[in-house]
Formats: C-alpha cells, sequence, structure tokens
C-alpha cells in the first residue's frame, strides 16, 4: 500500500505525492523521492505556557490575523484541454508583521500571476511575493493595500513543543474560511518533502484536522502563538486522516527574516543521499554521490559512512543534515568518514543548493 503525501492548498494548485515507505534520502541530495517517515524524537520540555484559554478564545484572539490566499494560474481550458486559460488556487496564511506581511508556503504561490488576501472581516486586499523558498516551502507576501489594524500573529519558539501539546488550527479548508479545528502534538522531527524534492527536518505532526486549503496557515498553542504553518497531510484517501504536518516556527522565523532582507534565501548543499545506520551502526552510511556535486569533488564515495562534521560526531541524517543547514555555501568543512573500516578526514567547500 502506497502512503499519499498531500500538500493542502486548494484548487491548482494541489500536488499530491506518491512513495513508498523505504531507506531514507534526505535534503543534502535533491532526489525528489523523499517521503515523510518515522524518526527518532528526542524528548521535548512542555512549551512554557501560562495559559488557559479555551479553543474558542484562541480563536478570537488569532483569527483576525489569518487570511484566505487565492491565485490565479496560468491554466488550460477548452476541451481537451486545448487553448489557455487560467485557474484558481487557495490556501491559507496569517499576519506577520504590522508592515503588511504575510506568511504562506510557496507552494500556494507558485506560479501566481495575481494573489487576493481576504480577511475574516471580508475586506480584501491584492498581493505581491515578496520571495519564495522551495526548501522549506515557505514564502512571504506583501499586501497592497494593508488595513490600518494589522495585529501580527506571534511566533512560539517550536524547540520547546513537547509531544502531547494541545493545538489549534485555523485556516480556510475547501474555501471554508476561517475555519478552526483542535488536536494535539502526535509526534516531532518529522522529516516531509519540500516541493523542490529536498526534506524538511524537524517538522511538527498534528492530528488537528488538515485539509485542502489549510495550506499556509498556523498551528497554534494555547497562548494563541505559531508553532509552526500548516503544510501537508499524510492520508491513503487524499483527504484528512488525522496526520497532518507543519513547518516548525523557528524555521518559519530564519527564512521569513532572509526572504525579507533579500527576497531569496540560499541554502549549503554538501550534494549526497543518505541512509539511516541500521542495528548497532554508527555514523551516516552515503548511498548516493551527486556527480560534480561538492561531496564528489572533495572525494567522497558511496558506501563511505560520515562520522563527523568539524569534529562533531553526527549518528543520524537529521543531525547530518542539521550541521549542513547551519553553513553557509561557500564554507569550508571538515567530514570525518570511514572507508572500508578506516578512519579517515577530508574538507568539503559546500555549494548552494540548487533549486
Amino acid at each position: 500500500m502506497k502512503r499519499i503525501l498531500t500538500r493542502v492548498s486548494a484548487g491548482a494548485a494541489a500536488l499530491v505525492l506518491a512513495a513508498g515507505v523505504g531507506a531514507a534520502t534526505y535534503a543534502l541530495l535533491a532526489d525528489g523521492n523523499t517521503s515523510v517517515r518515522d524518526v527518532t524524537v528526542a524528548s521535548g520540555s512542555p512549551t512554557a505556557s501560562t495559559s488557559t484559554l479555551s479553543i474558542g478564545e484562541i480563536y478570537d484572539r488569532a483569527n483576525a490575523s489569518v487570511v484566505e490566499i487565492t491565485v490565479t494560474v496560468p491554466g488550460r481550458s477548452g476541451p481537451d484541454g486545448a487553448g489557455s486559460g487560467t485557474a484558481q488556487a487557495q490556501g491559507s496564511g496569517f499576519v506577520y508583521d504590522t508592515s503588511g506581511h504575510v506568511v504562506t508556503n510557496q507552494h500556494v504561490v507558485d506560479g501566481a500571476t495575481s494573489i487576493e488576501v481576504r480577511f475574516a472581516n471580508g475586506k480584501t486586499s491584492a498581493a505581491t511575493v515578496v520571495g519564495t523558498d522551495a526548501s522549506t516551502d515557505l514564502a512571504v507576501l506583501r499586501l497592497d493595500s494593508p488595513p490600518s489594524n494589522l495585529t501580527p500573529l506571534t511566533l512560539a519558539d517550536s524547540s520547546q513543543v513537547a509531544v502531547g501539546d494541545e493545538v489549534v488550527a485555523i485556516g480556510s479548508p475547501f474555501g471554508l474560511e476561517n475555519s478552526v479545528t483542535s488536536g494535539i502534538v502526535s509526534a516531532l522531527d518529522r522529516a516531509m518533502q519540500a516541493p523542490n524534492g529536498f526534506t524538511i527536518n524537524g517538522s511538527i505532526q498534528t492530528d488537528a484536522a488538515i485539509n485542502h486549503g489549510n495550506s499556509g496557515g498556523p498551528l497554534l498553542d494555547l497562548d494563541g502563538r505559531v508553532i509552526g504553518v500548516n503544510a501537508q497531510i499524510e492520508s491513503d484517501s487524499g483527504g484528512n486522516d488525522g496526520v497532518g504536518f507543519a513547518i516548525p516556527s523557528n524555521t518559519v522565523h530564519s527564512i521569513v527574516t532572509q526572504l525579507l532582507a533579500d527576497g531569496s534565501v540560499e541554502h549549503a548543499y554538501l550534494g549526497v543521499g543518505v541512509s539511516a545506520p541500521q542495528g548497532n551502526a554508527t555514523g551516516v552510511p552515503v548511498t548516493d554521490v551527486r556527480s560534480g556535486g561538492p561531496a564528489a569533488s572533495a572525494g567522497l564515495q558511496v558506501g563511505d559512512v560520515i562520522t563527523s562534521v568539524d569534529g562533531t560526531s553526527v549518528t543520524s541524517p537529521q543531525e547530518l543534515q542539521g550541521a549542513i543547514d547551519s553553513k553557509k555555501p561557500g564554507d569550508k568543512v571538515e567530514l570525518g568518514y570511514t572507508r572500508n573500516g578506516a578512519d579517515k578526514t577530508l574538507t568539503v567547500t559546500l555549494g548552494t543548493r540548487p533549486s
């Protein structure tokens, strides 16, 4: 049985990916085959919350800051798809600051020729794209005519989120604007596929109902703070089966800050595919080396096992990717690895992740 991973925008922008469950391949190499998979979940501390807000109170506090996003994209019209035309797609988003910036998913606005943002009170504004990052499926929009009373949502520290925390999602599933659902954090540190085939690590899994049109909307804690941006569901049917995923708020803060500053984000790139170690093995086995990439140029080979980055041990693909993600293109890193049982080191000059 195949597992269906669905990006949860509605209309023309919706995309369903089917991938079998197998060995993990991570965003160090753009392979296009990464699916959501089980990973080791580190124990977390509960979020520092003194709130006793009800779901209704959270909704009242946050709803005015959650928006419905309708985009026009190139489409086909006429018999058998002949002729040119346009289509509409839908998603959600939320107010990020008082300057009129809105955060949503990259896949919601990908290819848009026009964007309309609708607030809970019915007011609308056209919007333009400030920048997008397909590697983390995030986008920042600027409202052309921002209301004078914009109230941004606050980002929580997603590193403090714990399994079992109660959460609330607000968005526009199937175009039903400003709908609220609730649930718990079902798991942490999930990996899901970004639109460009790389992996978004550290994703938050929730059983709050997430459906088409929820993409880009906030996942909130009981203080009404954003702990994640809803992005995908996993389902055998393509609809909500109680398994949704959100991009963690710490990733959102980092990427949005860069998009607001430069309009783009550059990610460091090693150029390898790796798998989780088996049994009692240590290190991260290399399963693929991209020809012409930084790792290949430095001499890394399939079958090598990466054991450290700049002297810090790595024991999982997530730790390896985290170490690379903390660097910038052009940085030099020293990789410790084993080959045929012998310990070795090499220096790699990291590249820029391809789009």
